[in-house]
């Protein structure tokens, strides 16, 4: 089954046994009655499984081409859950350029319980072998990177991992398995935020983990249902709903996005652009081997290079909304270094290239013509 055959169908067989319902219905409830103790119908209380929430990550799995999802309220719940595999001593070699939220709960939370964390710039796979040691435990990979859409090697990454026997996991949020699938290159886990283009409408909040080994997923099932950081029914319904026109919305994410990333280039007022798809992207190659196309985000800065200008720009913009996350159908603008980032150190975060002027484009699914106009009026200086 292909792609697009696949985001609609698959992992969906026999979703409504009761009445042949084509979308599976919202099991809006707590738990559910046994006929004995211990016998019922596959699920019992909702935290342990609820049968939208398995819809749901069945679908994922299928895209994803992993054997099993799981689901969680949220992208960061489900990082801390991939975390709890760990035990104090462990230690973990992390991109050095990544989602701030990922950043904060390293090295706030986990770090704090003996966990510790090098932050590395993977731009070349070999840099993490100087970090391992026989404390290593896990390598964190997030390609392309957010915001400076740096890329990753990830087969060769995953390569490294496996002959030192590392876990390799991979958020796949920018990307999403419509243009990429890293546990077909080697990666143990999978992690996305889902509120971002897999639920696509910025209506939902979750996460999401993909595996392709049964003993890893066991584990990960446990922690979800011991933990309880679940999705309600309501959301993977909205979730679902997102997967199936994932394939139509990305493609047009990445249309547009190439468009606005090669106006910005040659806009007098911009001065560097961060996008993957530019054949002088230091790791361009590499993207295009293991993407299928660019994705739809950008980076740019202003000739001005001060947070004064960037907030100039954000703030004439009337298509694109100035608003944290991604992904969704509408055009977002965001200012890291105060918004997604800010909980990095400003000296930590400038040496990976978010300085102050930073601004960050998810570029949405409207009309090119518009997005444009919206970007060269704000830019005019």
């Amino acid at each position: 089954m292909k792609f697009n055959t696949k985001v609609i169908h698959g992992g969906q067989e026999n979703i409504d046994p009761a009445y042949n319902s084509v979308m599976p219905p919202i099991y809006q409830t707590s738990t559910f009655k046994q006929s004995s103790p211990g016998d019922h119908k596959g699920f019992e209380y909702a935290r342990s499984g609820n049968p939208t929430r398995t819809a749901f990550e069945n679908a994922l799995a299928s895209i994803e081409n992993g054997s099993d999802a799981i689901a969680f309220s949220s992208g960061v719940a489900a990082i801390d859950a991939v975390l709890k595999l760990l035990k104090s001593g462990d230690e973990v070699i992390s991109t050095n350029d990544l989602y701030g939220g990922s950043y904060r709960i390293f090295k706030t939370i986990f770090q704090g319980f003996g966990i510790k964390f090098h932050f590395v710039d993977m731009s070349m796979a070999s840099h993490i072998e100087d970090y391992i040691n026989e404390n290593t435990k896990m390598v964190w990979v997030e390609t392309p990177t957010n915001p400076m859409m740096n890329i990753i090697d990830i087969k060769a990454v995953a390569a490294i991992a496996k002959k030192t026997n590392l876990l390799l996991a991979v958020d796949n949020t920018f990307a999403t398995p419509y243009l990429q699938r890293p546990l077909d290159l080697g990666a143990d886990i999978v992690m996305h935020s889902a509120t971002k283009y897999l639920g696509g409408h910025s209506d939902v909040i979750m996460g999401a983990l993909v595996v392709n080994n049964k003993t890893l997923a066991d584990r990960l099932f446990f922690i979800q249902k011991a933990s309880g950081a679940i999705p309600g029914p309501q959301d993977c319904f909205l979730a679902l709903r997102g997967i199936k026109t994932l394939h139509l919305r990305v493609q047009r994410h990445c249309e547009n996005g190439k468009k606005v990333a090669y106006f910005l280039k040659n806009h007098q007022s911009v001065d560097k652009v961060y996008w993957p798809g530019f054949e002088d992207h230091p790791n361009h190659s590499i993207a295009s081997r293991q993407m299928d196309d660019y994705g739809g985000m950008v980076s740019f800065t202003t000739i001005k290079d001060t947070k004064e200008s960037a907030v100039a720009v954000i703030s004439k913009l009337k298509v694109f909304t100035l608003a944290e996350s991604l992904g969704g159908v509408e055009s977002l603008a965001g200012h890291p270094a105060t918004m997604t980032h800010a909980s990095i150190p400003k000296t930590e975060r400038e040496k990976t290239g978010v300085v102050d002027s930073l601004i960050r484009l998810s570029v949405g699914i409207e009309d090119i013509d518009d997005l444009i106009y919206d970007l060269d009026h704000a830019l005019s200086f």
